[in-house]
């Protein structure tokens, strides 16, 4: 009877999966014994090219010694070489067996045969191959010591004949089922993974995420990832039991190199005693993994690959025990879909790391671009102070030349704009800090605005402008910081007036809308162009609209409107056409 004991081998056999389909198979074996009249039925089932014995039925020592070991399609199959042919049975008499495969090959009773012409012999074979409908052979039903110690006659041979094609009906069947639920147990471990790791952000999520997934769906004793860097070996090791994956540096480039070639072939390999090596491993290093294997108590494993496009990212290592079952075809080509399904995971992650410590740099220099402006205008402010004293004192001395009096004039104008520009520049290092506690309290915007438009007044009609105001007679209270919201409301008329021509109109308008006060500015001005809407609050920026680059300014009014609604909770929003004029519309939080 079949059967192959090698230790290798044995420690790769597998236990069936699908108790229904065990007991059917289990119950024509136990059939074949009690009306076919043999002392011993065995059914074996192909799994992972060989032949295992999955029901034994008629003698317990046999069933101990023969469930769940292996033997090879291709020894089989030569045996069956030298049949009989016997319908769905095959003989393959004593006389006829190889010597030299003996016991090394079929599990022998100890028996003598009985004094008779055809008296059954213990080293007879009596085995029906089983087959689906293309011709694949998928199992065999092997019988042995006739209970009357003969050969089968014809009567007998029918009836075996009954009990395989009922086996092959039933093998074929439990397969079925068996790749079946090997499917949904793959489909619903790679649903898992895609609902839950790849919206995760970081590496050790998406890890501790897959991690139950994994192990379930392709019941695995234990797992670990290992990612790649651009550093060869400095890469990331996570294990599923949360201990250290103690890799040499050899073994993590013997695995890395193996991965990239994993990726490229699109292929899942697996790892142990007997099993081919990945083409760049040596039989040198697949000796160094085989111990390490041994090492941590591992049978077997699968190494899976893990990528986005062209790129491998790292790889999977599904291990199970000396006594685990052996992996499956199904197993191998779900492995590898959710290779990608990780490896996309991990490049979004690595993505959103980046953009991370990307915004950290970026806010970094933010900061120090403020604390940078901050020194520089503090550092400025104290010798314009004290030139503008000297120019007031020498302005006072009546010696002084009409011509020298007009150009301390000048030096005082380009003093006092300087002057203006520093404190543009602390406020806007203020506004932009974050560190800078904002006290809120209730401010009228309506009194604020009545003291701007008085202000704008002289420009507005200097330039025939109508300054048309629109605001309720009542406070409208708005909550914040009293002077930071007066900049606002200044540097918005002020820009109105200034970049709308003679004869043109400026309408300020102020409302109350639930819990938001809105201050609106729209102007018939020069418009700003769709390319520079986008760049409307950036520091020092100006249109590149000649027209507008021709007026004066340091192109941080905006910036610093922009930053005091940020800062305030509040929005604001532009709409401008080139050559009609603008809108500016301000929310801020009502008190």
């Amino acid at each position: 009877m079949p059967r192959d004991l090698t230790p290798d081998e044995a420690a790769r056999q597998v236990r069936w999966s699908d108790a229904a389909s065990r007991d059917t198979l289990q119950l024509i074996a136990e059939g074949v014994t009690q009306v076919a009249g043999f002392g011993i039925a065995a059914i074996s089932v192909v799994r992972d090219g060989a032949l295992e014995s999955v029901a034994i039925a008629g003698n317990d020592q046999a069933r101990a010694e023969l469930e769940g070991t292996r033997t090879t399609v291709e020894r089989v199959l030569a045996e069956l070489e030298k049949a009989d042919d016997w319908g769905l049975l095959r003989f393959v008499p004593h006389e006829r067996l190889d010597p030299g495969a003996g016991d090394t090959w079929g599990w022998v009773p100890d028996i003598q045969p009985i004094d008779a012409p055809d008296a059954w012999d213990p080293m007879d074979l009596l085995i029906a191959p089983l087959y689906d409908d293309s011709g694949a052979l998928r199992g065999t039903l092997a019988m042995d010591l006739p209970l009357d110690g003969l050969r089968p006659g014809q009567a007998q041979r029918e009836v075996l004949n009954t009990y395989a094609e009922q086996a092959g009906r039933a093998v074929v069947v439990a397969l079925e089922r068996e790749a079946l639920a090997d499917q949904v147990r793959m489909a619903q471990a790679a649903r898992r993974i895609v609902r839950k790791a790849t919206a995760q952000l970081s590496l050790e999520r998406i890890f501790a995420d897959s991690t139950e997934a994994l192990l379930e769906g392709f019941r695995a004793a234990g797992m670990w990832i290992q990612t790649f860097s651009e550093e060869e070996g400095q890469g990331l090791i996570l294990s599923a039991d949360g201990l250290d994956v103690a890799l040499s540096p050899q073994l993590r480039r013997i695995a890395e190199g193996a991965a990239r070639e994993a990726w490229r072939d699109q292929q899942v390999a697996i790892v142990g005693p007997g099993r081919p090596w990945l083409p760049p491993i040596t039989d040198a290093e697949g000796g160094l993994i085989l111990e390490f294997l041994a090492q941590i108590g591992v049978g077997s494993l699968m190494f899976i690959p893990l990528g986005a496009g062209p790129e491998c990212l790292g790889n999977l290592a599904l291990t199970r025990l000396t006594d685990g079952p052996a992996w499956t075809e199904a197993e191998a080509a779900a492995a590898l879909d959710i290779g990608h399904d990780l490896g996309h995971a991990i490049l979004n992650a690595r993505t959103f790391e980046r953009e991370h410590e990307l915004v950290e740099e970026l806010q970094a220099l933010d900061a120090y671009k403020g604390q940078l402006i901050a020194t520089v205008a503090h550092e400025l402010k104290n010798p314009l102070t004290s030139v503008l004293g000297h120019l007031e004192m020498l302005d006072a001395s009546p010696d002084l030349s009409g011509p020298t009096r007009g150009s301390l004039a000048t030096m005082e104008r380009g003093a006092q704009r300087m002057v203006r520009v520093i404190e543009d520049l602390l406020l806007l290092a203020k506004v932009g800090d974050a560190n800078t506690p904002l006290i809120s309290v209730p401010v009228d915007l309506h009194r604020i605005l009545e003291d701007v438009v008085d202000l704008s007044t002289m420009a507005a009609r200097h330039k025939d402008i109508s300054l048309v105001v629109d605001s309720p007679t009542d406070p409208v209270l708005a909550l914040g910081d009293p002077d930071e919201l007066d900049r606002i409301c200044g540097n918005l008329v002020s820009n109105a007036v200034k970049y709308t021509p003679e004869g043109g109109t400026v309408t300020v308008t102020l409302s109350r809308r639930a819990d938001r006060v809105e201050l609106s500015c729209a102007d018939t001005g020069i418009g700003i162009a769709p390319e520079d809407l986008d760049r409307l609050g950036t520091e020092f920026f100006r249109s590149s609209n000649p027209e507008a680059v021709a007026q004066p300014g340091t192109g941080l009014g905006l910036a610093i409107v922009q930053r005091i609604v940020e800062r305030h909770g509040g929005e604001l929003v532009v709409e401008s056409e080139l050559g009609r004029g603008s809108v500016f519309r301000v929310t801020l939080p009502a008190a």
